[in-house]
């Protein structure tokens, strides 16, 4: 009868000990959830730029990122100074975010240059779509900024937007760089 009660202590002790430790391995995936939502909301909160002027501050950063380039057009959007030049003969545009720190830079690019697989898929899923343009966003993986194009923010990352149009349509697919396509945006 001994044995019997305490075999029964030992288990419930061991059971006890057991749920404690799931409740804490448990509290502690949810502080470990409750952080990464965190830096995910602080990291997408963009800062609208004040004023109309280009800061000097991102101009001179440009400098630094991208030498003494000629004939830089400058303008202030909501939340970025940009920069559109052109660099080894290709027109590029630069986004500089509150900081004047380089969020990531456009640059025109083929349905050629896609991934095989992604031209494969979009020639045949949209085959009745014409191909309007094809564009490169190289993020600058030092600056967790997000970007946005078309009016709409996604994670920084790089990716090829390749805007598709029909009559009355038109879409933007977001392609990564290893092929796989997500539909990004339908304009009007």
């Amino acid at each position: 009868m001994k044995k019997i009660i305490v075999l029964a202590a030992a288990t419930f002790l061991v059971m006890t000990a057991t749920q404690a430790q799931t409740q804490k391995e448990i509290a502690a995936r949810k502080d470990i959830k409750e952080l990464k939502k965190e830096e995910k909301t602080e990291r997408k909160s963009l800062r609208k730029l004040e004023g109309k002027d280009v800061s000097v501050q991102s101009k001179d950063q440009f400098n630094i990122d991208f030498g003494n380039v000629p004939n830089v057009h400058w303008t202030r959007s909501g939340y970025f100074d940009e920069a559109v030049f052109i660099q080894n003969g290709i027109t590029q545009k630069a986004f500089y975010d509150f900081n004047s720190k380089l969020v990531g830079t456009v640059i025109p690019k083929t349905f050629a240059d896609l991934p095989k697989n992604a031209q494969e898929h979009i020639n045949k899923k949209y085959s009745n779509y014409k191909i309007d343009r094809v564009i490169l966003y190289d993020d600058n993986e030092s600056n967790d900024t997000d970007m946005i194009l078309y009016g709409t923010q996604f994670d920084d990352a790089d990716n090829y937007f390749v805007e598709l149009s029909e009559p009355g349509k038109k879409l933007i697919l977001m392609v990564s760089k290893n092929g796989n396509i997500s539909f990004f945006k339908e304009m009007v």
